[in-house]
């Protein structure tokens, strides 16, 4: 996934360094010519594109990174994994976590959401099942497809990534 997006991507005034995504030189080659336009291109399509694609998902995160905002993607993340498990130990503890680090008041990486969001999110985390943080999931999720997803989409580096992804495949067509 790094290699792939370090592919993709360079440096810019305007983001981070991505040079935590490049590979060893010997692997650049082969290994960004499997990204193809059509994938990068669906991105463009719909959130759910973007989100569901491994590398999609990579260079949106590091996109949200480059702009200090990375927080709703990893709380919407962080309620994909909490989904998924099945020990009603872990659940409690899985959803302890993600209300200190997320949800409440003055948490280190705070959501933005409303105060009867957050109370209601705290009353279902009172007795946690794996449905307790899909309201507020959804509300992040909504959040980023209206706000962050058009930056994305505008952003230079999601334009540098189609264009290095077309330019590869004219090269290969010829």
């Amino acid at each position: 996934m790094k290699t792939r997006l370090g592919c993709l991507s360079h440096k810019s005034d305007s983001y981070n360094d991505f040079s935590e995504f490049l590979p060893p030189a010997h692997e650049t080659t082969a290994r960004c010519l499997k990204l193809s336009t059509d994938e990068v291109v669906r991105w463009s399509e719909s959130f759910d594109s973007l989100l569901t694609h491994k590398y999609g998902l990579a260079a949106f995160r590091t996109f949200l990174k480059s702009e200090f905002s990375d927080e709703n993607i990893e709380f919407w993340m962080a309620c994909e994994d909490y989904k998924k498990i099945k020990s009603s130990a872990k659940l409690v503890s899985k959803a302890n976590k993600i209300f200190k680090e997320f949800v409440e008041v003055q948490a280190p990486r705070e959501i933005n959401i409303d105060y009867r969001t957050r109370e209601k999110t705290k009353q279902s985390l009172a007795d946690p099942t794996p449905a307790s943080l899909n309201e507020v999931q959804g509300k992040i999720y909504s959040l980023m497809e209206k706000d962050s997803y058009p930056r994305f989409l505008r952003s230079k580096m999601y334009q540098d990534i189609v264009n290095r992804a077309q330019a590869r495949g004219q090269r290969r067509s010829v």
